[in-house]
Parts: C-alpha cells; structure tokens; sequence
C-alpha cells in the first residue's frame, strides 16, 4: 500500500518555526499581555503563482512566475496608560528573501507612535507619526525590479464633548509617500488633510456627525506629457456624514458617505465631483459566527498619460467563525470595479475600466494570549484593459506565521 512521505517534505519547511515556537511555549507566566513593555517576534513564510501579478499568455521573468521568501521579523510593543494618558509605541524590524527573485530582497520597516490624551471630562484627543518601509505591490506596475514604498504620517486631533448628546472634533494628517526606482518616482507625493466635524450623541451611543475634509497633494517631481511637464498636485474637498447605529443588539452600522470634488488642473480643467463614501454593516448574532459586508464608491488619482482618475466601486463580505476560544476561521471575498476618466478622447477611451476580485481564507491559533500561529490561502483575479495596458492575471498564493510577544 502507498503511503505518502509528508515528513520529508514538512521538515524543510517547519525547521525556521521551530526555534520561535520552541521560545514561545517557554514564556514564563509573568510575560502577559498586561506588562507594558514586550519583545515581538515573528516568522512566516509564503508562496504565490505569480508574484509579479504578470499578465496571462506572457512568460513571465526569465520564465519564472511563482516565487517563495521568508520573512524574520522582530521588535519592541510598549503600551502604558498614566492616569487618563495612554502612551503607545510599536518599533519593528523584519528581514524578507525571495528564492527566486532575490533582487526583491529588502529590510522592512513599521514604526507607530501614538499619545492618546484626556483633559478633564471633555477634552481629548491623540497625537501621532508612523514610518513605514515595504515592497510596492505589483498590481499595476510591470517590473521584475525592486520598489521600496517608504511612508510616512504625522497626525494630530482633538475633540471637545461641549454639551452631553454634542461633540466638536478637529484634525490635520500629513502623509507622504517615496518610491525607490527612478521610473516610479512620478508617484512621489505628499497630501494634507484637515477635518473638522460636529457629532450628535444619542442616549443610545449612536452618532451622526457632519464632516468637512479638505485634501491638498503636491508631486515633486512634474512628469512629462506630450511633451510639456506636468504637475499632479490637486486640491480636494469632501462633505460627508458620519453614522454609527446599534440598530439591534447584533447589527450595526457604520458609514460614511457624501459629496466629493477633486481639482487636478494638469489632468483636466474640469473637476472630478458626486458622491463617494463606504458603508459596513456588521451581523454578530447569538453563537460563534461575525458577518460583515460593505460596499463603496470612491475616486481615486491615476498617474498616467492616458487617464486623469478612476472611479472606484467595490462590495465585500466576509464572515468569522469562532471555532474554540483558541482558534478562529475568517474568510472574505472582495469585488472592485475601477472606471478611468480618458485624459483626451481617443479610440477606446469610452470604454476604460478593468476589475479585482480577492477571495482568502485564513485560520489563526493563540495558544495563548501572546502567541499566535496561523495559516492562509488567497486568490486574486484581474480583468484587465489591454487600451491602458493593464493585462489579465491570476494568483494563487499561500502563507504560514508564527509571532509571540515575550
């Protein structure tokens, strides 16, 4: 009778676990998840049929499509409340090969800063910056060489409870985003963001609140067009409302949604304007189960020679099963549509959109509350639009993590 040889095969691809799980489980009980200060590491490991998300009918690099890496990861978590101040600081490391594309090595980066703060009764509000180094997706972007995307944000907010059921709220956000090719560095940009918002506070803990949001972004670098260079910057500004209902004890309701106007001069004179936003509802009845679902409408830029911006329109659900109180199934599926706004007419440029599909699976054990383990599969699915180049691809990709907090 055939048997299987799965140790042979499960031993090579185990062996980096080993040494993390082995500490893991040796985590004296005093390392709970109420100290302050904990050490994080991880590791994980994933493959993907086609990591360059390279369109379909073309060989790929070098005849290669699929690819697996490794990823070491390991940090510092400090997260400590004095009196009504909550200070929170994540700083962590990582290190991913590929097997193949090892071009495609890089250090990756994710630092997180946060002071949650509280005057009296009535005030409050965080302060914050973020710092994060990781490789750029290819969804978009044909390339068999290295992009690093570093990120950066500052924030700041505060709110003032000025009456028992009504709330002010104010807000300025700085993001800014550098590629690491030269060809990409068009994507260069930094956008600033102020808020201000009025809530009503029910008795029920729902609210509905007003808010005004003004988007400014400004390229660097001008890119060049038909011959002249062109700036990217825009001006955006945003009028939407904000709900939070509990309409049962287990559904609710989180949206926000309104009026937007975008301004890219360099694109059209036009302004791009209608309504955008994002509803989530969320069903969590009696037993282990959580759905969710959510659908959207937003505009997006586009950096292109062809087309100004797109018009984005995506559904998702998703669902939780709570197995035992160790281990918990998720699974989602994503739809987006993406419609492109033609710069100039041209043959096909009434016709422009392509669409995503994801669909993933992942199952997480916590032997303990610091101590997860976990296992995934994804697909994702193009329908591309061969006037903008976008070609159709398929992916089918796997992972594998382990991560603890001593």
């Amino acid at each position: 009778m055939f048997k299987p040889r799965v140790r042979p095969l499960v031993r090579p691809l185990m062996r980096p676990f080993v040494p993390l799980l082995c500490a893991v489980f040796a985590v004296p009980a005093g390392a709970g998840p109420s100290d302050a200060l904990h050490v994080y590491g991880g590791v994980a490991y994933g493959h993907d049929d086609n990591l360059l998300r390279v369109p379909e009918g073309q060989p790929g690099y070098d005849g290669h499509l699929s690819d697996s890496w490794w990823t070491r990861e390991g940090g510092l978590i400090f997260d400590k409340t004095y009196s009504r101040q909550r200070i929170s600081v994540i700083a962590k490391l990582s290190k991913t090969d590929f097997d193949y594309f090892k071009q495609l090595n890089y250090d990756g980066k994710d630092m997180q800063a946060n002071w949650f703060w509280q005057l009296g009764n009535h005030l409050e509000g965080k302060v914050g910056a973020t710092y994060q180094q990781v490789l750029a997706p290819y969804t978009d972007f044909q390339s068999d060489e290295r992009n690093l995307r570093t990120s950066r944000s500052q924030y700041a907010e505060g709110a003032w409870r000025f009456h028992s059921y009504w709330r002010v709220r104010t807000g300025f956000q700085r993001d800014k985003y550098d590629y690491e090719l030269l060809s990409q560095r068009f994507n260069n940009r930094t956008e600033d963001a102020t808020e201000l918002e009025l809530d009503y506070l029910a008795r029920s803990n729902n609210t509905v609140g007003l808010v005004a949001r003004k988007v400014k972004g400004k390229y660097p670098y001008a890119r060049l067009i038909n011959g002249a260079l062109l700036s990217n910057n825009f001006d955006q500004d945003e009028l939407k409302v904000r709900v939070k209902w509990q309409a049962t004890g287990s559904t609710g309701f989180d949206a926000l949604v309104g009026y937007t106007q975008r301004d890219q001069p360099s694109f059209s004179k036009d302004k791009t304007k209608g309504v955008a936003g994002k509803v989530k509802a969320t069903y969590q009845p009696r037993g282990k189960m959580t759905y969710n679902a959510s659908v959207w409408r937003d505009f997006a830029p586009l950096e292109s020679t062809l087309v100004s911006y797109t018009l984005n329109k995506g559904a998702s659900v998703g669902a939780q099963w709570d197995a035992t109180a160790k281990i918990k199934v998720n699974a989602d599926a994503i739809y987006e549509r993406r419609n492109y706004n033609a710069r100039n007419e041209f043959a096909g440029s009434d016709d422009l959109r392509d669409s995503i599909r994801t669909a993933s699976l992942r199952a997480t054990w916590a032997p303990r509350p610091t101590i997860q383990v976990s296992a995934g599969v994804a697909h994702q699915q193009r329908s591309g639009s061969p006037i903008l180049g976008t070609g159709s691809f398929k992916s089918n990709s796997m992972t594998l993590s382990a991560n603890a907090q001593f």
